[in-house]
């Protein structure tokens, strides 16, 4: 059945809407080829406007608007039009004609024709409304909006970057598919395997006791499906983990999980460098030049201070440990001396700066975790800071020299023992003038491969080695020992996309023999009969004659929202969380009945702060 029509409210009419009313075309594909037509639009009412007894409404669907008229001599039709109201959902019938000379409105894309109606039908009609539909709407608080999500989706900027995002995908299959990549999907009820983040846990209730696991990444499955023989496997996964939440971050969310068999590293590669060249020229239509620039992990931590640098900001790091290595100034020496480290950031024209811009950078890097930075300035070719009364003059020159410094600049220093830390305060520092003061090209797109990344981290907090990636990971051949005898100089066969800053991708060449995988667990931690209780049916697998193998999962959320120009992966989501983890919509995650508990043999204990 239809959808019932008020002539006035409370008067039932006895039309439905069947298809003589069904639309003739798009409000947004309407245009002066079909001036002097009989045309029907289906739509929304977007914007009301009652001039001297003639009525203009535009009606908006996801191709945008068009404007419709009501004219005095259409009667009844005009006066039910006078009850319309914003976001009242309409069909209407009448003549395109093209807008009279002086009217048009190049703001629209059908701003040169305009619906005389003749009769219209209320599909439905809306409640008053908690924010005003349209672009504007972007500036209401964003729980309100996530609160009425459905409202949100009915702009132009959210339809455009759910559909952006659906060719995405469209894209990602065609072109998998047509390099001989089998789509298979692989389960969401799994076993936990914690390694890394939490996961979510799912109680089974005809299994008491038991729980499954909603997956955060495919990536067992997917090395049993190059055992099982598939050779080439992608999949558009729904992934899940329980962590805290940022910008970038939702406890769900999707990627494009690829794996290959008899690969190496530059087939992953040259793969994705295809799929990106091919996604931005169907997308924005821009060329991405290829091959990607490729970096070792720690030449990208010591110019940049990130793992994911932003190539369009051309502020590089610096090495100005020879400086300080036999200076006066004890505190830098002393550090080096022990092992520690002394980096510099130059910024052009920073010598402008005042005392109080200098002192909130100093704020900022103590924020980022810094100790101290010291700062110098070079002004009419002297330069100027609390440190350069311990510099000899060939010394400040030396520095003036390592900085690459220029009359008019500044230079940033941050010592520390620890030579990442080091340069991830500077990095972030980088960024924050890069943004701040205009040394980013917005235009650009970088595309970047970082590789060779370190194969274990230490945890201070569980006081053992962690795997950077996950410990499914391949050592750099050349440095399989290292993982016994030297933890923290053992490479990975690792590498991330980054674009403009921001990891698009990560993947590696994975451990296909069952040896290694035990030798990487012992590295770990993890003890025989504790990797067979929890990775045993992978490990099993892995003896039945593995090839060798690698992969890579690409962010679809993060990509889509760098596609869209958008600031957050929420843009690009059409119902997120909160960075409480919270549906605003739909309330979730909400209390459960006591008699669904029990069923489940569950019993829930409430925090000390609760009692």
């Amino acid at each position: 059945m239809g959808c019932f029509s008020e002539k006035k409210r409370g008067e039932g009419r006895t039309d439905f809407f069947d298809k003589s009313w069904q639309r003739s075309s798009l409000c947004g594909d309407f245009g002066t080829a079909e001036a002097g037509s009989t045309v029907r639009a289906n739509g929304w009412v977007r914007r009301r406007r009652d001039l001297g007894g003639i009525i203009f409404i535009e009606l908006w669907d996801y191709t945008g608007s068009v404007q419709v008229v009501f004219g005095p001599e259409a009667g009844e039709v005009h006066e039910r039009a006078g009850e319309l109201r914003n976001e009242y959902c309409i069909a209407v019938k009448g003549t395109l004609r093209a807008r009279p000379e002086g009217t048009e409105n190049p703001a629209l894309k059908t701003g040169s024709v305009e619906i005389v109606a003749e009769d219209f039908l209320l599909l439905s009609s809306a409640a008053p409304l908690p924010f005003e539909v349209g672009e504007g709407t972007d500036k209401v608080d964003e729980n309100l909006r996530l609160t009425y999500r459905y409202l949100d989706l009915r702009r132009e900027r959210m339809q455009r970057n759910l559909r952006i995002r659906s060719r995405m995908n469209a894209f990602t299959r065609a072109y998998l598919d047509g390099r001989g990549f089998m789509e298979v999907e692989t389960p969401i009820l799994t076993k936990a395997t914690p390694e890394g983040a939490r996961d979510y846990l799912v109680p089974s209730r005809v299994n008491p006791g038991t729980f499954y696991a909603l997956p955060q990444s495919p990536q067992l499955f997917k090395q049993i499906l190059m055992v099982s023989g598939c050779d080439r496997y992608y999949q558009i996964a729904r992934c899940f983990r329980d962590e805290d939440l940022r910008a970038d971050r939702q406890p769900e969310f999707t990627q494009v999980d690829i794996e290959m068999s008899y690969i190496v590293e530059d087939d992953v590669m040259e793969l994705i460098e295809g799929y990106m060249k091919g996604l931005f020229k169907d997308i924005l239509d821009v060329d991405i030049p290829t091959p990607f620039e490729r970096m070792l992990y720690w030449d990208a931590m010591d110019r940049y201070g990130s793992d994911k640098p932003d190539l369009r900001i051309s502020l590089e790091l610096c090495d100005v440990a020879a400086v300080f290595a036999e200076s006066s100034f004890e505190p830098f020496k002393t550090l080096l001396a022990k092992g520690g480290v002394v980096r510099g950031l130059a910024l052009p024209g920073g010598a402008a700066l005042s005392r109080k811009e200098l002192s909130d950078l100093e704020d900022k890097a103590k924020k980022f975790g810094a100790s101290g930075l010291a700062a110098f300035q070079l002004k009419d070719g002297a330069l100027k800071g609390p440190l350069v009364k311990f510099l000899s003059e060939p010394e400040q020159d030396r520095l003036k020299e390592l900085a690459g410094l220029k009359d008019g600049d500044a230079l940033f220093l941050v010592a520390d023992a620890d030579r990442a830390r080091a340069c991830t305060i500077l990095g972030v520092l980088r960024l924050d003038l890069g943004k701040t003061r205009g040394f980013i090209d917005e235009r650009a797109w970088r595309f970047l491969w970082v590789t060779r990344f370190p194969l274990f981290e230490w945890s201070e907090e569980e006081k053992r080695w962690t795997a950077m990636h996950h410990p499914f990971t391949s050592p750099v051949l050349e440095e399989l020992d290292l993982m016994e005898t030297d933890p923290a100089r053992a490479s990975a066969r690792a590498y991330d996309c980054v674009l403009n800053g921001n990891e698009v991708g990560g993947g590696s060449i994975r451990i296909h023999d069952p040896q290694v995988q035990a030798r990487a667990f012992q590295c770990l931690g993890i003890a025989p009969e504790e990797a067979k209780r929890r990775f045993g049916f992978f490990l099993e697998a892995l003896s039945y004659g593995t090839p060798p193998h690698g992969g890579i999962a690409l962010g679809v959320d993060r990509l889509a929202t760098l596609l869209c120009g958008g600031q957050s992966i929420r843009e690009v989501m059409p119902f997120p969380k909160t960075q409480k983890a919270q549906c605003l919509l739909s309330k979730a995650p909400d209390i459960v009945e006591e008699a669904r508990l029990e069923e489940l043999r569950i019993r829930t204990v409430p925090l000390e702060e609760d009692v």
